[in-house]
Formats: C-alpha cells, structure tokens, sequence
C-alpha cells in the first residue's frame, strides 16, 4: 500500500531496542516537525480551502501525539531531549529543484509531506511487531493508522492540485530517489535515520 521500494533494514530494531529514549526523544520532534509543516502549508497556500481544513486538523492531531510521546518520555523518568537534525528529511528535500510555479511547490512540498508518513508508518509498524516492550509496541500500532491516513491524505492532495499523470510520474520518481537514500540508513537511534 504504501508503495516503498527498499524495505527498513529488520536490524533497525536493534538499535532501537538499545536507545529507546533516544528514539522516543526523535520521534516526539518527528511530531512537532509535522505539526510545523501542517502551519506552514496553511500560512503558504492559504487558497486552497480544503487543504487548510485538513492542516487545521493534522495540527491539533500531530500536537496531540507529541504530548503522548512527551508522556512516555516523562513515564520513564527522562526528560525531552534536544533536537537533531533529520538526516532522511534533509537529503529527501533535496530531489526537486527549486522554484516552479505555486502549483508545482505544492505538490511537491504534499509528496513529500506523503513520503515521510508513509516510512514512519513502516517504522512504526516494525517497532508494533517486534518491541519487546509491549505497551510501547501497541503505541505505535496505534500511531501506525494515523500515519497511514497522513500518507494518503498528503498523496490524495498533490493529485488533486497537480496534474495526475505528471504527479503520479513524480511520485515514482521520488520513491525511487527515496530507496536510494534508505540504503545508507536505518543504522542510527531516530525514527528515518
């Protein structure tokens, strides 16, 4: 479904496993992240009425999670780390080019936008099935869905707004670009990394 061409490295876990705090401290500015780029699409392109509707409401929901994260890192005695840079995101941003005009922009900032759910919900779906802590495996089964909805949100938007068979062309492409990226990945304790 979520049309990934390099699957995670299954030794990903491990390390996870090893660093859970670092994880959890990545994945709750992983949320932030994606409640930042929610306003900023609202801020960008505040035209198109249905999309806003949509950020409005990934807003409040991506917020939400980065309570439940913020949570579980206080649960376990720890406290918000500081942020890093994201690697994956910093190298996916850089397959299109700049400029274009506004219609291109958007399409292209919502596939990417589609992109990075669609790998934190395979993330989040290995880390459901092979945690050993439980609970925090059923979190994540939990967010698994909501990532998945992002994802085909963000990919429903772009056909939307852009031409499909041009967007579709795109999509393939950075799919493909992304496969790259993830083949020097998935050795470090963040949710892309």
């Amino acid at each position: 479904m979520l049309g990934l061409k390099l699957p995670t490295d299954p030794r990903w876990v491990n390390i996870v496993e090893k660093n859970i705090d670092e994880i959890l401290t990545d994945h709750a500015f992983c949320e932030q992240k994606a409640a930042s780029t929610a306003i900023s699409l609202i801020v960008s392109f505040p035209e198109y009425t249905a999309l806003v509707q949509e950020m409005i409401a990934l807003v409040k929901e991506e917020i939400s999670h980065f309570k439940m994260v913020h949570d579980k890192i206080i649960a376990r005695g720890q406290t918000l780390g500081h942020q890093r840079k994201d690697k994956y995101v910093g190298e996916l941003i850089k397959f299109f080019g700049k400029g274009g005009d506004r219609t291109t922009q958007l399409v292209h900032r919502l596939l990417y936008a589609a992109l990075i759910e669609a790998r934190s919900c395979e993330r989040f779906r290995i880390l459901s099935l092979q945690l050993e802590d439980k609970k925090l495996a059923e979190f994540y089964h939990d967010l698994m869905a909501s990532e998945a909805n992002h994802y085909s949100m963000f990919l429903g938007f772009a056909r939307k707004y852009g031409d499909r068979k041009e967007v579709d062309k795109k999509w393939a492409d950075l799919l493909d670009y992304e496969a790259e990226i993830m083949k020097d990945l998935g050795k470090q304790e963040s949710i892309h990394g």
